[in-house]
């Protein structure tokens, strides 16, 4: 249920609402809008006395919010949400590019990767520390060791970090060095992971799983969101389909469907969805057009030796291409690129 206040509330007003929420064994959400203030009491439903609301002076509507996701709704948040991560912002008229190669391997890669993408426009720099493979006996990544690496050449170009945590006990870790903690398509529905990422002070990254619809993604969401942490992206990275030629399909449908139900940020990531170096700049491309607010590309200043997925990875220049032709993708739709600078 959402408790709408009227234009003018008071903090008193709102804290009368939150006392009646807790009394009644509920938890409190607040949303504050430019017009207007949201609460939402979220719990066991049986427990819950509109009367008693609708008695206070403040109060202009309770209503109940029909969809299972209740804070990633927006019928609790009618205004997009926009996540800002040191300048770079994901949401709203604002559209964000992370750029970097999938697994950190070396310092020297990492670093000319990381300041060929920032020279082209991107905001943020991603590298997976920690690796889930389909096959225990590929590349794992470099654990600690990717995440110090990743830390330096943030230092070194100012460009904020975005890699994965794989199980609760690398979250604390992960936290130490990320700047937005990456939970994969593998993850999406691992809910204690959701769970423990929700209690931690940093944007979180949720990507969409191979076989989830756009309602699991959702209520996926609303795990992270529900432990109080309310910066949450969402990324589209391709569902399983019956087509070899790709190694997922990419549904940019889901990226005007979700943000017709909800006001969190939605980016796309082209390389994992169709796992061809070919396809990932008309899908970059087509997915700013759909109305994305930000896509995620690898990048590899030599993808040939790559040691984990190689053949999706740009190299630097079509990076450049790239990011040349989103520019312009972005004028057209109303997107103000946002790099930090």
């Amino acid at each position: 249920m959402i408790i709408v206040l009227k234009s003018g509330a008071t903090d008193e007003d709102v804290q009368r609402v939150i006392d009646c929420i807790v009394e009644m064994g509920l938890k409190p959400h607040i949303s504050r809008g430019e017009f207007r203030t949201i609460i939402g009491a979220i719990g066991d439903e049986s427990k819950l006395k509109a009367e008693r609301f609708q008695g206070l002076p403040a109060v202009d509507a309770v209503m109940p919010v029909m969809k299972p996701y209740k804070l990633a709704s927006r019928d609790f948040r009618p205004d997009d949400t926009v996540v800002a991560v040191k300048g770079r912002r994901f949401g709203g008229r604002f559209l964000s590019v992370i750029a970097g190669p999938c697994a950190v391997e070396s310092l020297d890669g990492l670093r000319e990767v990381a300041r060929r993408v920032k020279a082209a426009g991107a905001g943020l720099l991603r590298g997976g520390a920690f690796k889930p493979r389909t096959s225990p006996y590929s590349f794992q990544g470099l654990g600690l060791e990717g995440l110090k690496l990743l830390k330096q050449v943030s230092e070194e170009t100012g460009l904020p970090i975005v890699t994965e945590a794989l199980d609760t006990r690398d979250v604390e870790v992960v936290a130490e060095y990320a700047d937005i903690i990456q939970i994969g398509m593998r993850n999406m529905q691992n809910f204690a992971l959701l769970t423990e990422v929700g209690k931690i002070n940093k944007p979180i990254l949720l990507k969409r799983g191979t076989a989830a619809s756009v309602e699991e993604f959702l209520m996926s969401a609303e795990y992270v969101l529900s432990q109080g942490n309310k910066e949450v992206i969402l990324c589209e990275r391709g569902v399983r389909s019956f087509e070899p030629s790709v190694r997922n399909l990419l549904d940019l449908s889901a990226v005007p469907n979700i943000r017709s139900v909800s006001h969190l940020p939605i980016i796309v990531d082209p390389s994992h969805s169709t796992g061809r170096r070919d396809l990932v700049v008309p899908m970059a491309l087509s997915a700013v057009a759909a109305g994305a607010h930000g896509v995620m590309v690898e990048v590899h200043q030599n993808p040939q030796e790559a040691l984990c997925d190689g053949p999706q990875q740009l190299t630097p220049d079509d990076f450049d291409k790239l990011m040349a032709a989103l520019l312009e993708i972005a004028r057209v739709v109303g997107k103000e690129v946002s790099s930090g600078e």
